[in-house]
């Protein structure tokens, strides 16, 4: 999703700076009348030839107006962006997994660690730990300096504060080293089970 992301960012960055340098082009050579200065000519059908021409005239604003179609394509037009900025918006509010970990050698050397595995690791040490019956990991940053975002859920008589000493002195702790990492800042998220009250007699 991530890389997928990144790619349509590229794209959709490279058309609108495309179209926005083209539209500002063509409307800067129309309003300061570059034609007439420096006697070049322009295509036919140029929409901006004059300082004194209009974006779109009266007859361009209304000719399609008649057709039974119009309306429904500039709705479901406007729908359809609509829906794809609206995925694209979410899609940048989301943290970004880090896809890859710079692994230092200590001897001048350095290899990449898929973030993923980091994290499968990570999560599962995590769900290992006593009190813990599920964890979900991710990582964030860069790869030189990873961060991780832990969340756990709790047993139902689990004590967090425990369970969290044991998440932080040993699962990220470990994932630290085994990387060979100076630091892996974290964010641990704690939920518990939810569960019936128990009836007592």
């Amino acid at each position: 999703m991530d890389g997928v992301l990144r790619s349509v960012n590229r794209v959709l960055l490279g058309l609108a700076g495309l179209l926005l340098l083209a539209l500002g082009l063509a409307v800067l050579v129309g309003g300061f009348d570059l034609p007439r200065h420096w006697h070049f000519g322009l295509p036919s059908g140029w929409p901006w030839s004059r300082p004194d021409d209009v974006l779109l005239s009266g007859a361009d604003r209304t000719q399609w107006r008649g057709e039974s179609w119009w309306w429904p394509a500039v709705l479901g037009g406007l729908s359809l962006l609509v829906l794809l900025l609206v995925w694209w918006l979410l899609g940048q509010l989301r943290k970004r997994r880090l896809g890859e970990v710079l692994v230092e050698s200590g001897e001048g050397e350095a290899a990449l660690l898929r973030g993923r595995a980091l994290s499968n690791v990570l999560e599962a040490e995590a769900a290992a730990l006593p009190g813990v019956d599920k964890a979900a990991v991710r990582l964030s940053g860069r790869r030189t300096a990873p961060r991780a975002s832990v969340e756990l859920l709790l047993a139902a008589h689990a004590e967090p504060g425990p369970v969290l000493g044991r998440v932080t002195g040993e699962a990220l702790e470990h994932a630290r080293t085994s990387a060979s990492l100076d630091s892996l800042p974290a964010e641990v998220r704690l939920r518990t089970v939810k569960h019936r009250a128990e009836k007592v007699l």
